[in-house]
């Protein structure tokens, strides 16, 4: 039982988080202390160990959908190289903040990370693309053969990553719901190059923050060996279906449900 319901939390993690570049831990690391507070789990689990063990799982949906995106030409390589380079480091500091964040200011804080992804995901379709000076131009000609030309400004292009990345070692989420608003809105990315390059960069800065958590010993690699192969197939549907359904309904869906854990989070850390 207790298994087969971490083999469901990474196969619905792994579909979500594929198909909106999130990454997929806004839903591991609140299932993980849900379920541990029905005490499932033995041994039990800190949120040390649910920031470590999603971003280990992280990995494997990151490796699927990113092999799948680069099959279908949709990953921009060298831009996701150069995010990472300040999504990396930031994602380690990350790690070591998080291991001495007390539990209830942890529940809090993703609580409200939560509400403010809510918001984000709420205003997306809204927001408009801002006139940004790019020092790098970049171009992408797709399948069809049609070309986008975008590009993005250097020193934006180092913040937002390396914010990301702090968020994704210190909650053990992708870092996704920012990087790509930053590509789509500030850069002029396709938006299905935005999400597919999005999930690169979070295989990279997952697999530096693991390595991280790993270090400090909170990971437990029985849920992860657990979860992984949901994360993994959940990654292949995910990043099928992005090319196949119109995401207005799914959207909704996953803000309310988004939404209503971070209340729940934020009660428990009251």
């Amino acid at each position: 039982m207790e298994y087969m319901a971490l083999f469901l939390i990474g196969l619905i993690a792994g579909t979500f988080g594929s198909l909106f570049g999130v990454g997929g831990g806004i839903i591991v690391v609140p299932s993980l202390l849900f379920l541990n507070s029905l005490n499932l789990f033995d041994p039990a689990i800190r949120s040390q160990n649910a920031v470590g063990i999603s971003l280990m799982v992280m990995i494997f949906t990151a490796i699927s959908s990113t092999l799948y995106n680069i099959k279908g030409k949709r990953v921009d390589i060298n831009s996701g190289l150069t995010f990472f380079m300040a999504s990396g480091p930031a994602s380690v500091i990350g790690a070591m903040i998080n291991e001495s964040l007390p539990i209830k200011s942890f529940y809090i804080l993703f609580g409200l990370l939560m509400v403010l992804i809510t918001y984000l995901l709420a205003k997306q379709k809204k927001m408009k693309p801002k006139q940004v000076k790019w020092s790098v131009n970049r171009e992408y000609i797709d399948l069809k053969g049609n070309r986008h030309e975008y590009g993005y400004n250097r020193t934006v292009g180092f913040l937002i990553p390396a914010f990301a990345g702090l968020l994704a070692g210190l909650f053990g989420i992708g870092g996704g719901i920012i990087l790509v608003p930053m590509m789509v809105l500030l850069f002029r990315f396709p938006p299905h190059v935005a999400t597919a390059t999005s999930m690169f960069i979070i295989l990279l800065s997952a697999s530096i923050s693991s390595i991280s958590h790993i270090l400090l010993g909170n990971v437990i690699y029985s849920y992860v060996l657990a979860i992984a192969p949901g994360a993994y197939l959940g990654g292949k549907l995910g990043s099928y279906f992005a090319t196949k359904l119109s995401s207005q309904s799914l959207i909704l869906a996953f803000r309310i449900f988004i939404l209503l854990i971070a209340i729940q989070m934020i009660y428990k850390g009251l």
